[in-house]
């Protein structure tokens, strides 16, 4: 039986149907406009026999996508089942690593030592000190900057203060401290003059390198140390299944040069499982889900069950597979139109080249923090 309530919502309901039904084409007492009548969301089809077949070849591949998907929900089921697997994932903190091993659940590793974080934080500060001056540096006469880097005075300040009580071992905190003052300096003279030049932005920021460089020890340091002990745990702990596991982590461009979880893995995994059983992934954001990165491994690894089926070869999967056939269409057509043709050499499909330059000779300059100016 309906309750009072029910009953009531009920009725209402019935009486919102039967208003809806009579006044399909009225809004209270007149013709509702053109423009807001429904209309069906698809367009009717067309009856062109030559529209017909374009559908009918552009629904297979629709078709292919979903069947795609299915199958790669089972496979993953399969992978897990058989196959150990370690997701390394950048985060704020120094990354997090997660190992999956058949018949047992998931395993995420202890974070890394604050320490790396109170590195990080202190030296991002004197990046938020350049990030509030240089978009005023051509317009001296807008101030409103002003506010915000007070406000960020206050914090640095704030964090000096308190630095005494912070758990860091004397010489790191005398580090921390001496950034933190660093940017004290120079805020308390652009709030004092009310303006700054590039000039003095420029001698703040050679200033902080050899700070720099010193933070980011600290961090490096931490972070290495800590991924290296989980690492050598979990080898110990897979034992000869060690020599099957898969390894994934992911990077934004900004972070894929001298990667430091990829250049981690690799010392345990070998050259040879550059590519094969050690992945870079690349993201569009610093930071993804396990569910995103086992899905992009999942489909790697189907892929290339369906390349050694297809093509005698499973790699080829990870390549564009229009790109053999594309490379000579891009020579043609450069050719015909005088262009310079600019490719690289190709490599085998199975190489274990690092997944970054590595090549001295394709540029010139610096290639460490401490090589700069």
């Amino acid at each position: 039986m309906l309750t009072n309530l029910a009953s009531k919502t009920l009725a209402s309901l019935v009486v919102a149907t039967l208003v809806i039904t009579c006044c399909s084409s009225t809004l209270y007492g007149q013709k509702v406009p053109d423009l807001l009548k429904a209309r069906p969301n698809d367009k009717p089809k067309s009856t062109e026999p030559s529209q017909i077949a374009a559908d009918n070849i552009l629904a297979l591949d629709v078709a292919m996508m979903g069947i795609y998907k299915g199958a790669l929900t089972q496979f993953q089921q399969e992978i897990l089942s058989e196959t150990p697997i370690i997701l390394a994932m950048f985060t704020s903190d120094g990354g997090q690593m997660v190992l999956y091993r058949p018949a047992h659940d998931p395993i995420t590793a202890p974070s890394v030592p604050i320490a790396y974080q109170f590195a990080k934080s202190c030296g991002h500060s004197a990046m938020a000190v350049y990030q509030l001056t240089a978009p005023y540096l051509n317009r001296p006469t807008d101030k409103s900057w002003r506010s915000p880097m007070m406000a960020l005075r206050a914090q640095v300040q704030a964090a000096l203060d308190t630095l005494p009580a912070l758990k860091i071992d004397d010489k790191n905190r005398k580090t921390l401290q001496l950034i933190l003052e660093h940017n004290l300096t120079f805020m308390d003279n652009c709030l004092k003059k009310n303006i700054f030049t590039i000039e003095e932005l420029e001698s703040f920021a050679k200033q902080f390198k050899p700070l720099a460089e010193k933070a980011i020890a600290i961090a490096a340091g931490a972070q290495v140390s800590h991924w290296m002990s989980v690492l050598d745990e979990w080898k110990k702990d897979l034992g000869d299944d060690w020599g099957k596991t898969y390894a994934a982590t992911n990077t934004m461009y900004v972070t894929r040069q001298n990667n430091i979880l990829y250049s981690i893995l690799a010392q345990y995994m070998g050259k040879d499982a550059i590519h094969r059983r050690l992945l870079l992934f690349e993201t569009t954001d610093f930071f993804t889900t396990k569910e995103q990165m086992l899905s992009l491994l999942t489909r790697i690894m189907a892929d290339r069950a369906l390349g050694e089926v297809f093509f005698g070869n499973k790699y080829l999967m990870d390549y564009e597979l229009l790109g053999s056939q594309a490379r000579r269409d891009i020579v043609s057509e450069s050719e015909r139109r005088g262009l310079p043709v600019i490719l690289p050499t190709m490599s085998p499909f199975n190489s274990t080249e690092w997944p970054w330059r590595t090549d001295p000779n394709s540029g010139s300059g610096p290639s460490t923090i401490e090589e700069t100016d």
